[in-house]
């Protein structure tokens, strides 16, 4: 591991500043990601500056009915929460299906954003990786793709965003919290990652000196009758193949309001807006599940490892809305 220089920061305003001086400093959360990329050599700062004492670590509702959730919220904390179990529990579900119990303990919402691809070329530094050093082309494509994008992709990388929580949040139409050298903006999560397009070394939307300090999550009374389905190679400690958050509002048979998120499918979580738009106001059938599924995936360019992927997506967004209608 490089040498680096280590910085408890001392309040929001000093950790900004300090990532602000120095073009090759990193915040440091939970570390469940970056000690291990800084370990294998794919991410060297010189500076890290840890944010882990700093006030951000409550779960709150406010004036208006939105609940703010603190960058340092454990993700084993917040999974258990009643208020995100109750009126959000495709989130808590979420959670719950990432990692181990050992890592929710140390893993933070703002850390579990920024969580940077499981792709086993970008891990690997004798491998060329665009994401990990532009320009050098991409060794996915052609190699070993069970894991990799369907949706969004580029000619420069397939890798696909490994969270979790993420996909949810994305889906309960979620907004991020910074604070940075030109103060604090809300960026709506569905635009805080990034497709890899020509630049896929840049994951996010944030600015270098950006600190993550909270994550919204509106009143959104459909979001209550919801779920997150994953499917994966084992049961535990496995990232995705695909996974899907649903939220579905029926009345009288009639869906009143829907809310669709992918994951293990594309460099970002991946809103299902094609497949939303299609549903609202129709009715709660398995035919019309199917055709918004379809609809949503005819957009989905597969690689030759990785074409089950299409199918095994829409068998679980069928299924999973069957779910949430059947309960309604």
């Amino acid at each position: 591991m490089k040498p680096f220089v280590y910085e408890r920061a001392r309040d929001a305003a000093q950790a900004v500043a300090a990532l602000v001086a120095d073009p090759d400093a990193v915040f440091l959360g939970g570390g469940t990601n970056l000690v291990d990329h800084m370990r294998l050599g794919v991410a060297s700062p010189d500076r890290v500056v840890d944010v882990t004492r700093l006030p951000f670590d409550r779960i709150e509702q406010l004036a208006d009915g939105r609940v703010c959730i603190g960058a340092n919220v454990r993700n084993s904390e917040l999974a258990a929460h009643r208020l995100i179990r109750t009126r959000y529990p495709m989130l808590s579900q979420a959670l719950l299906a990432g990692a181990s119990g050992q890592l929710r303990n140390m893993a933070t919402t703002a850390g579990n954003l920024m969580q940077r691809t499981r792709c086993v070329y970008f891990q690997n530094v004798t491998t060329p990786c665009n994401k990990r050093q532009p320009g050098s082309g991409c060794s996915a494509i052609g190699g070993y793709t069970r894991y990799h994008a369907i949706l969004g992709a580029s000619e420069h990388c397939i890798a696909v965003h490994p969270s979790d929580m993420a996909v949810a949040m994305s889906a309960l139409d979620a907004r991020v919290v910074v604070l940075g050298p030109s103060g604090e903006r809300r960026i709506p999560l569905v635009d805080f990652h990034r497709l890899p397009g020509d630049e896929p070394e840049r994951d996010t939307v944030l600015r270098h000196g950006e600190l993550i300090t909270a994550v919204e999550l509106p009143a959104l009374p459909v979001a209550a009758h919801s779920l997150y389905r994953k499917v994966r190679d084992r049961r535990s400690f496995a990232f995705a193949l695909v996974s899907v958050a649903a939220a579905l509002d029926v009345r009288g048979g009639t869906i009143a309001d829907v809310r669709i998120a992918f994951g293990g499918v594309a460099h970002k979580p991946w809103r299902a807006t094609r497949a939303e738009e299609i549903l609202r106001g129709t009715d709660a059938t398995p035919e019309q599940f199917e055709r918004a599924a379809d609809t949503e995936l005819a957009a989905a360019r597969s690689q030759p490892g990785n074409a089950f992927k299409v199918k095994m997506l829409r068998n679980t967004l069928v299924a999973a809305l069957q779910e949430l209608a059947g309960a309604a």
